[in-house]
C-alpha cells in the first residue's frame, strides 16, 4: 500500500486550515478536491500563479511547474497544482498578485513590444 503524508494548508484568503492525508506521489490540489477541499487555481498546469504557496515545512516535487523560477523556488514558493507529495507538508497560499508580478512583472509592463519594424510600419 501506498504511504500517505499530512497535508496542511494555512488558507490566508479564507482565514482557515486545511489538512488531509495525500498519496505519496498525488498531486496535492488534486487531492484536495476530491477529499471535499477545492483549493484555487487556474490553469492546472503549472504556467500561472494563481495557486501559489509558500512552503513552511517539508518540501514538493514540483519538477512540472513551468511558472516559478528558480530563485522563487529557492525562496520556498511553490504551485499545488503541479506539487507532488513526498513527505509531510505545511504551506501557506500567497496573493497571486504578488508572486505573479515577481515572477512576471520584470518582463511585462515595459511598453509596447514592438516588432523590430518601423513604426509606420507595424
Amino acid at each position: 500500500m501506498a504511504r500517505q503524508f499530512p497535508i496542511t494548508v494555512h488558507w490566508r484568503q479564507e482565514n482557515r486550515t486545511i489538512q488531509h492525508l495525500v498519496t505519496e506521489g498525488d498531486y496535492i490540489l488534486r487531492s484536495f478536491e476530491i477529499q471535499g477541499d477545492p483549493l484555487p487555481f487556474s490553469c492546472r498546469n503549472g504556467c500561472c500563479t494563481a495557486c501559489a504557496v509558500r512552503v513552511v515545512n517539508g518540501s514538493i516535487d514540483q519538477r512540472e511547474a513551468l511558472g516559478l523560477s528558480r530563485e522563487l523556488r529557492a525562496e520556498g514558493y511553490g504551485l499545488l497544482c503541479v506539487a507532488r507529495a513526498t513527505g509531510p507538508l505545511e504551506v501557506e497560499t500567497q496573493d497571486e498578485d504578488e508572486v505573479y508580478e515577481r515572477q512576471f512583472g520584470r518582463h511585462f509592463g515595459r511598453g509596447r513590444v514592438r516588432s523590430g519594424l518601423p513604426l509606420d510600419e507595424e
